[in-house]
């Protein structure tokens, strides 16, 4: 009886770490969710992000890493899934487009790590300036819609100038005489 009490004061004891830690999990789980759906909504902008895939680096774009290792990064991440820095690294390894970049074949998986991250953080921001864009675009497109609608009261009629009637009278005139004269 001593030894199931002692168990359950020791499931009630960890019972707040276990949950922490649960969540703690959960919460990587879904970042990951978040950084693939980023990702994936970045390559469905290009035709073929392989070649095409362009990142907006703005002041830190780095001098080490090329704008062609960097796609291939992303598209690769993309691939084989978050977290995989071991396929990565080997996934440069054995492309012949890195045959002889001995500075991307010779990275630790910590490095290409940081670097991922680092153009993660760079896609994430561009979607959000995409999506702020398309959101102003709907709004605007909703409400030029709105103004360009008729109205549903006919438009009051202006009253003609003295002398655009005077010339319609006078064509008028000219038009049936003319018609008699040939009769």
């Amino acid at each position: 009886m001593g030894l199931l009490i002692y168990v359950f004061c020791l499931i009630d004891v960890d019972y707040d770490r276990i949950i922490k830690n649960i969540e703690i999990g959960e919460s990587r789980i879904a970042r990951k969710d978040e950084i693939m759906k980023a990702i994936g909504k970045k390559l469905d902008r290009y035709k073929n992000p392989w070649l095409e895939l362009k990142i907006q680096y703005g002041q830190n774009k780095g001098k080490l890493y090329n704008e062609e290792c960097d796609r291939f990064m992303i598209c690769m991440t993309h691939k084989l899934g978050y977290g995989n820095w071991d396929e990565l690294k080997a996934a440069f390894r054995m492309s012949p487009l890195f045959r002889f970049d001995w500075f991307v074949k010779s990275r630790t998986t910590q490095e290409l790590t940081r670097r991922c991250d680092t153009l993660i953080r760079l896609v994430e921001k561009e979607n959000q300036e995409y999506d702020e864009r398309e959101r102003q675009a709907r709004k605007e497109k909703k409400l030029a819609t709105k103004s360009s609608t008729p109205s549903k009261r006919p438009l009051p009629r202006q009253a003609e100038s003295p002398s655009l009637k005077k010339r319609k009278q006078l064509t008028m005139d000219h038009y049936v005489s003319s018609g008699k004269r040939k009769k």
